[in-house]
């Protein structure tokens, strides 16, 4: 379990908050998620530094932002926050709520191609002795 020790005072309170105040569209892409990925934990309105996540898979390291109408004006904010969570380590995929609304599929399919390029990604990567270790420890000639 997470503990919030390191966040500013009121931090779980406006969590839920934001949990209870969520949009339509992100209610409906978390039962989404939720659905479509069941072995994984998604976490709706987390804290991460000083941000909220609107959707976040700490396994995957991975933060899916719904943007609505005010994420127009709000662009600096946004790439500020994206830059955060990158420095993380997060990756981070925006959709918007119409996108949400009127192509959830595609949107899942977005969603999907990134935790397929991150399995890639983890594929492409050479493996250790200590992940893989040599042919003769796996019982190969000696």
């Amino acid at each position: 379990m997470r503990h919030y020790d390191n966040h500013r005072s009121g931090t779980v309170q406006r969590a839920r908050q934001l949990r209870r105040d969520a949009p339509d569209p992100e209610r409906r892409l978390l039962r989404a998620l939720r659905e479509t990925y069941p072995h994984l934990k998604w976490r709706h309105q987390t804290p991460l530094g000083p941000f909220f996540a609107d959707m976040l898979c700490f396994s995957e390291k991975l933060v899916i932002e719904v943007d609505g109408d005010t994420h127009v004006v709000a662009e600096g904010h946004d790439a500020s926050r994206e830059a955060y969570m990158a420095r993380e380590g997060y990756r981070t995929v925006r959709v918007t709520n119409a996108e949400v609304m009127q192509n959830l599929e595609g949107v899942i399919a977005q969603i999907s191609f990134s935790l397929r390029e991150k399995e890639g990604a983890r594929a492409a990567q050479p493996r250790g002795k200590d992940e893989g270790g040599s042919p003769t420890e796996k019982g190969g000639a000696a």
